[in-house]
């Protein structure tokens, strides 16, 4: 269900696994209520990730860490990245996918071409295998699905990610990759790799994610 990564005086960040929830629903305790059974101690969630995400989540030990964390994601002051794969040949291989998100059916959400609040991701992609790429996506608003959302709005939606159009597989392939901070002066980054999953365990795809893997050192667009 999860790996700890780290385990701070004011934070805990672990790896959540795949199709694992976040909150406790159907009866089977999420990976927050979890981790508190497991640590014996309360939690404070600051953000979250999707079912079928899996990667790194960051838990606050206290209300005070926690509403320090909250300010910091409002102001974008935590940097995170993902990585995913998809099928098929995308409308751009990097740059920036940006709009507004409304809801649409089915608890989804599509993007619109207005820019009111709008939703801002950045990405790059690499070809590993013949009509599957990888993406390094650096969300810059951290809206619900976001970043199915972008995929799917350039033609490609996440592998396994059956809900906006994916192909079926033995996973969604999205997962948070790396988080970057500064928490009462001190600098964290934090890196994990997926582990599960046939196409992220492939050699071409491992290859590609040592490549990218200091993500904040690359060569972004310039925020405008």
């Amino acid at each position: 269900m999860y790996q700890i990564i780290a385990d701070e005086t004011d934070f805990i960040v672990i790896a959540k696994s795949h199709n694992v929830h976040f909150h406790s629903q159907d009866g089977s305790a999420g990976v927050m209520a979890r981790l508190e059974q497991d640590l014996h101690i309360k939690l404070f969630s600051v953000h979250r990730l999707d079912t079928l995400t899996s990667g790194l989540l960051l838990f606050a030990k206290s209300s005070l860490a926690a509403a320090e964390f909250t300010q910091l994601f409002t102001e974008h002051k935590i940097q995170k990245y993902y990585v995913a794969l998809a099928k098929g040949k995308p409308k751009k291989k990097q740059g920036s996918i940006t709009g507004d998100m409304a809801k649409s059916r089915r608890s989804m959400y599509k993007l619109m071409r207005t820019m009111v609040n709008p939703a801002q991701t950045q990405f790059f992609s690499q070809s590993i295998a013949e009509g599957l790429r990888l993406y390094l996506l650096k969300p810059l608003s951290g809206k619900t699905h976001q970043l199915r959302v972008a995929l799917a709005s350039i033609g490609v939606p996440i592998l396994g990610d059956q809900l906006y159009g994916g192909e079926e597989s033995d996973r969604g392939y999205l997962h948070a990759f790396s988080l970057h901070f500064i928490f009462r002066g001190k600098a964290y980054q934090y890196i994990n790799q997926p582990v599960s999953g046939t196409h992220f365990t492939a050699p071409e795809a491992v290859k590609q994610l040592q490549i990218w893997s200091d993500p904040e050192t690359l060569d972004w667009p310039k925020q405008k």
